[in-house]
């Protein structure tokens, strides 16, 4: 048997995904996270096998909460996100995760999903797959791609960010500001 915790702040897909798991005879649900937080201490407590982790979640984000699961190797985590931004890719990645997929994912591919990183591999929505390759690729010795060294290495929107920073602005003031989420804000912040 396969144990989950479910990470996401959104009760509705919590719903879901148990609806979409349970089934399976192989899969336990056997806990809930509204954030980062109560997944961290969800999966210390109960030591499920796998964490479909949500990125966006008020409070501790699902990038932080990877990074902590997967650093006290207490279970690999899979990321499950809205968005197949670049920022979210590699962040999820770059946090430990073994896993990133799409929400709009079929039930099958989550527990295929869910199958692989128990058994020790990756697994990557299709839908990102390719970027991943390309970004490998293209960098100099397959390296990872580098973080910006000049202001006009960011995005617009990274430098809409670091220029709010650089008015001494909080991040709940520039996801105000700039009509983004607070995630999102500190998203732009780790790559700048």
């Amino acid at each position: 048997m396969t144990t989950i915790l479910i990470a996401d702040d959104h009760a509705a897909i919590r719903a879901g995904l148990r609806m979409m798991l349970e089934p399976d005879e192989g899969i336990d649900v056997i806990g809930e996270a509204i954030d980062g937080d109560q997944a961290i201490t969800g999966a210390r407590e109960l030591r499920p096998d796998v964490v479909l982790m949500d990125v966006r979640m008020p409070g501790t984000d699902g990038f932080r909460a990877t990074e902590v699961i997967v650093g006290e190797t207490i279970c690999p985590v899979v990321v499950l996100t809205t968005f197949d931004l670049d920022g979210y890719v590699f962040g999820a990645l770059r946090a430990g995760a073994s896993g990133l997929l799409l929400k709009t994912a079929s039930a099958e591919a989550i527990i295929e999903a869910v199958r692989a990183v128990v058994r020790g591999d990756a697994a990557l929505s299709p839908e990102v797959t390719r970027r991943v390759v390309d970004a490998v690729r293209t960098t100099p010795g397959g390296s990872p791609t580098p973080p910006p060294t000049t202001f006009d290495d960011l995005t617009a929107r990274e430098g809409d960010v670091l220029r709010c920073l650089g008015d001494g602005l909080a991040n709940a003031e520039i996801a105000s500001t700039l009509f983004i989420t607070e995630a999102t804000v500190k998203t732009h912040v780790s790559r700048g």
